[in-house]
């Protein structure tokens, strides 16, 4: 009897250390279901600030791309004042492959934009380029002036004929009136600058609402040279 109550007695006791163990156990597996949780957590407030950062990276990025574009013009017009007042040629910065030629206005469309020598990219960067095989600005001849058609060269989509343009050149003004736009595939046409005609021409890509940039075709509008008086009776070609 005594062993058999001792042996009663004893045998609850591996069931209770092993109760004790699960509860040991399943108190482990909680605390170690919880880094799970907070490793997740931590994941996606990494994640927030990654997106953060790389939202605030671009947005610096594009101002500083603004705050260059606004310095760069005008840095431009003082070189451009710079040539008036001495003539010459005055580098709107030290390394800058390219210089002020003319300014190119648009009045009814409230325009005004520093004209650069060469139709590069290089130059088109920053502005209208003049193609420097072309009539010179306030010469005469020929005037060759292109641009890119998302920046600078985007307002001649809105040019009708008839329209006023006025070109400030190193040798003069003149003014000229818009008669004619046309698509021109450059691919098999070439504007001949030597034919002895007396106009303007300014070029850029079309169409203007292209996805894909640049492409054969190009956007050409005309001018004729007028004065005062004939500029509201030029008929447009």
């Amino acid at each position: 009897m005594g062993l058999l109550t001792a042996t009663r007695r004893c045998h609850p006791m591996p069931d209770a250390a092993m109760r004790t163990g699960r509860g040991r156990h399943a108190d482990r597996d909680v605390r170690a279901r919880k880094p799970a949780g907070n490793r997740d957590v931590s994941r996606r407030r990494l994640a927030v600030v990654l997106l953060s950062a790389a939202a605030l990276s671009c947005l610096a990025h594009a101002g500083w791309i603004h705050a260059k574009a606004m310095l760069a013009q005008v840095l431009l017009e003082r070189a451009w004042n710079e040539t008036l007042a001495e003539g010459g040629t005055h580098r709107p910065w030290p390394w800058a492959d390219t210089w002020p030629v003319a300014k190119i206005h648009a009045p009814r469309l409230r325009q005004a934009q520093i004209v650069l020598a060469g139709d590069d990219g290089r130059a088109l960067a920053f502005g209208p380029g003049w193609a420097q095989a072309s009539g010179v600005p306030g010469r005469g001849g020929i005037t060759v002036i292109s641009g890119h058609r998302d920046t600078h060269f985007a307002w001649l989509a809105q040019l009708q004929a008839g329209d006023r343009l006025q070109l400030d050149g190193v040798h003069g003004t003149r003014s000229y009136a818009v008669t004619g736009t046309r698509v021109a595939d450059s691919r098999h046409e070439r504007i001949d600058v030597h034919s002895g005609d007396d106009r303007l021409l300014l070029v850029t890509c079309w169409p203007f609402d292209a996805v894909v940039p640049g492409g054969p075709l190009r956007y050409v509008v005309s001018a004729q040279p007028v004065d005062d008086a004939a500029a509201q009776a030029l008929e447009p070609e």
